[in-house]
């Protein structure tokens, strides 16, 4: 028997109209399946949501000072680098409390808080060291490292060792000296934000024995004078003082540090404060 060739569209009950319709939205769907395919990649459709996290698509430089171990290599520490206006040390042990606890250790462990505050707000992060169990880098190659990045702002993480009685935080700033030249009015714009945010997120008071309230000028570290992009240095308090010491050494003021520099950099890339 032959076989009977139906139109599958066509069924008992549907007319011919109806099918037309059908055919109709169908090749309508279809071409707006393809546009949308089609978009240039990085192009959202209509609708969709964008990324809401406030530092999507920048790059952040975390310095974290010293180093966990180069107290066991001197001669590394004395090799002589060109820091933009004259030589100086490769870097130094840093400093510690008088219990032992170490700046390297300290600034480490910010910079690790910051790092981890900084990638949930949708940043890439770029950190001059990996961890606190090595030597260096110099500090020349701290401030290329992040330039290479194209870092859009930097902090170096300090701690002090002043006279015991001194207590309090400072915002080193740099000095124009080539390049840096076009910076350095928004690294002291950035270095306003991190004394404010230190002030009203920290325990940390101004610093009542170094710079003026709570900020100085340097032009004599590699960090500022070699930077091309927005930076300023904190020292975070004075590991010589009792008080001090104290709170810097605890986690939670640690974190404290962190969240304020956080807010500092999230206030200068976007021009707001976060909640």
């Amino acid at each position: 028997m032959d076989r009977v060739h139906r139109n599958p569209g066509l069924s008992p009950g549907r007319s011919r109209i109806q099918v037309l319709a059908v055919a109709v939205v169908a090749a309508m769907l279809t071409s707006a399946c393809a546009a949308a395919s089609a978009a240039p990649a990085g192009v959202r459709a209509a609708g969709s949501r964008s990324d809401s996290r406030p530092l999507a698509g920048k790059i952040v430089g975390i310095d974290p000072g010293h180093n966990g171990l180069n107290y066991t290599d001197p001669a590394f520490l004395s090799k002589q680098i060109w820091n933009g206006r004259e030589w100086e040390d490769c870097d130094t042990t840093g400093t510690q409390t008088a219990g032992g606890y170490t700046e390297a250790r300290f600034t480490f462990n910010v910079a690790t808080y910051l790092a981890a505050d900084l990638r949930k707000d949708g940043a890439r992060v770029v950190l001059t060291r990996p961890s606190n169990r090595g030597i260096g880098p110099c500090v020349d190659r701290r401030a290329r490292i992040l330039d290479r990045a194209h870092a859009n702002i930097s902090i170096d993480i300090h701690a002090d060792y002043g006279p015991a009685s001194g207590r309090g935080f400072t915002v080193l700033e740099p000095v124009a000296d080539g390049p840096n030249d076009k910076v350095v009015g928004p690294s002291i714009r950035f270095g306003h934000y991190v004394h404010t945010a230190f002030l009203r997120r920290t325990r940390m008071t101004v610093s009542d024995y170094y710079g003026h309230n709570g900020y100085i000028l340097r032009n004599d570290l590699a960090g500022l004078n070699l930077t091309t992009m927005p930076k300023v240095l904190i020292e975070s308090g004075n590991m010589n003082n009792a008080t001090d010491a104290r709170l810097l050494t605890q986690a939670r003021v640690q974190r404290s540090i962190a969240r304020a520099l956080a807010a500092a950099i999230i206030r200068f890339l976007t021009g707001h404060w976060p909640s």
